[in-house]
């Protein structure tokens, strides 16, 4: 019997379209969650005032234009779509954290400046990637199913985050804590739900790189349990981290600043690790 459905069926769209989708929604419900209630926040509990919250927001959502320029020149030049989204959605989740402890304006600068340089970041290499997933009579329908996922997700970030307000009596810090579930939920989903294993040679083959080339072979049977783990168990680390600190103000500033770089500095090595060990 004839296949009648339509060519744009949405049971046809390949799995890697929805994953996308539903990274897309999880990331938008947990920074609208923030976003939507930042500047009331700035102004009742950090006593900014309304200049300070143009300066932060317009700082921000310029910074995201700007490096979504470099970001898509440079996902064509490493050919890595999916390492370069991972990395700028989890810059995003992480940041997370510092908007629930974020004791002034100065912090809470640092991350929404660093929350939007992960956006701009994965932009341009998550379209490129749902080109290269998408067949072609199919990719105008991946574009909009993505694009689709993501505003629905804008639209339940801020319900979210009213409802929550309401429920809890206006506790900002237990909402930005909850806004951390669903951008972490987007990572670990793209980690594990988009494969790709594109053999990258450089064109220049480094000290480093042979080496690497040397050592790699002799960990290939575990590369994946041992990355993702260290992934995920950094991101864990960085959380628990940053809520120790929240509710221990004896511990030194500066000792929590240099503890949570290092967790940063660790999940952008083995993001780094994984990516190469996947292009044997």
């Amino acid at each position: 019997m004839m296949d009648t459905s339509p060519p744009h069926s949405l049971r046809r769209m390949p799995t890697g379209i929805w994953v996308l989708g539903v990274v897309s929604l999880l990331m938008d419900i947990s920074s609208e969650m923030i976003h939507s209630l930042l500047p009331l926040f700035m102004v009742t509990t950090l006593g900014a005032g309304t200049i300070a919250v143009g300066i932060v927001e317009g700082l921000a959502e310029s910074l995201a234009l700007v490096v979504k320029v470099f970001s898509g020149t440079l996902s064509d030049y490493l050919r890595r779509r999916k390492g370069l989204a991972l990395f700028g959605y989890a810059l995003g989740a992480l940041t997370k954290p510092l908007f629930a402890i974020a004791p002034d304006i100065g912090t809470l600068l640092t991350a929404r400046l660093l929350d939007r340089v992960g956006k701009g970041v994965r932009g341009a290499p998550r379209d490129a990637l749902v080109a290269d997933i998408a067949p072609a009579h199919l990719r105008g329908a991946a574009f909009g199913l993505r694009q689709s996922l993501d505003t629905v997700g804008a639209f339940l970030g801020p319900l979210l985050a009213v409802g929550l307000m309401l429920l809890w009596a206006d506790d900002f810090w237990a909402v930005f804590w909850v806004a951390v579930i669903p951008g972490m939920m987007a990572v670990a989903l793209l980690l594990f739900g988009i494969i790709t294993g594109t053999l990258i040679i450089p064109e220049e083959l480094t000290v480093n790189y042979i080496v690497f080339m040397m050592v790699a072979p002799l960990l290939f049977t575990a590369r994946t349990a041992v990355m993702n783990g260290l992934i995920l168990s950094s991101m864990l680390l960085y959380i628990g981290l940053a809520f120790f600190a929240q509710h221990n103000p004896i511990l030194s500033k500066n000792l929590v600043d240099v503890i949570l770089y290092g967790v940063l500095s660790m999940l952008l090595t083995a993001t780094m690790m994984r990516s190469k060990l996947q292009r044997i």
